[in-house]
């Protein structure tokens, strides 16, 4: 007998708590079975047909059944019980499943309250967070400051400070001897005879021969910065002696001694010798590069 699970343990509760049956009647002998008349069995009444559709009814379908969604469940497996060691296996594996019921949610509730802690651990590790308010606003780059000129700034200061003016009056700076010198305030005397005598070999010379006054300024100008800057410190500057001017005066001349003594690096400056040019030319002392005197 194939019965389910808890309707074969209720059958076999019940037919152990019911009494036993009466003793079965004793047989019949085959003398008794050919006395006794025989017995009619009665006739079985014929099934009723089923009546017959209308014409009607015959030409309206029938609604369709709606099918089902989803498969039938599954049914449990069915257990043979003889006897009453069957039924303690059977209330066995009841107790297994139950078991394995419990701890199958308890299961899914510790991992749900586990996500659920995980979750919210941020927020129990610093304590309540108050959400910021969505400005809605776009981030937009703010326009960079017009960029400021500076080099040509500090260019333009450069070429105020180093600006030569002809109208500058050197006539009480230059040393009223027989040639005319220059030097420097902290420049001793022997520092113009030592320049004289040639104690420094001339390592750079500038030749002004048919240029005109501003050309000639502007080409001093750069010509002193530049040696200065590489480290030179003697120079020779050409100026002429005016031979070819109007009037055979020298033009430049005069204008040299006032352009050098504008610039700061110059240290002193003599007529050269007659070897060196004479009175067509300067030596110029140039101040170590890095030191600045007064």
């Amino acid at each position: 007998m194939s019965l389910p699970g808890h309707t074969a343990l209720r059958l076999a509760l019940e037919r152990a708590r019911a009494p036993k049956a009466a003793p079965a009647p004793p047989a019949t002998t085959a003398r008794e079975k050919t006395s006794q008349p025989p017995t009619e069995h009665p006739r079985p009444a014929p099934a009723p047909r089923p009546p017959r559709p209308s014409p009607a009814a015959a030409a309206t379908p029938a609604p369709r059944q709606p099918r089902r969604s989803s498969a039938p469940a599954p049914r449990r497996a069915s257990l043979r019980i003889t006897d009453l060691q069957d039924l303690a296996t059977v209330a066995r594996h009841l107790r297994e499943a139950k078991a394995r019921q419990e701890a199958e949610d308890k299961a899914r509730r510790e991992a749900a309250a586990r996500r659920e802690a995980e979750r919210h651990q941020f927020s129990h590790a610093v304590g309540p967070v108050t959400r910021l308010r969505d400005r809605n606003l776009a981030r937009l780059r703010r326009p960079l400051p017009p960029p400021l000129p500076v080099q040509h700034t500090l260019d333009e200061q450069r070429v105020l400070l180093e600006s030569i003016s002809d109208d500058f009056d050197v006539s009480t700076l230059l040393d009223t001897d027989d040639q005319l010198s220059f030097r420097r305030p902290g420049i001793g005397v022997e520092i113009t005879r030592r320049l004289r005598a040639g104690h420094w070999s001339i390592q750079r010379q500038l030749d002004l021969h048919g240029l005109r006054v501003d050309e000639a300024r502007a080409a001093l100008g750069t010509f002193i910065r530049t040696a200065h800057k590489n480290g030179i410190r003697c120079v020779r500057v050409v100026h002429g002696k005016g031979l070819g001017s109007p009037g055979k005066s020298p033009v430049l001349k005069s204008r040299v001694q006032r352009w050098l003594v504008q610039k700061h690096e110059v240290l002193a400056f003599v007529q050269a010798r007659p070897v060196d040019g004479g009175a067509g030319a300067l030596l110029v002392l140039l101040q170590p590069a890095g030191v600045r005197y007064a």
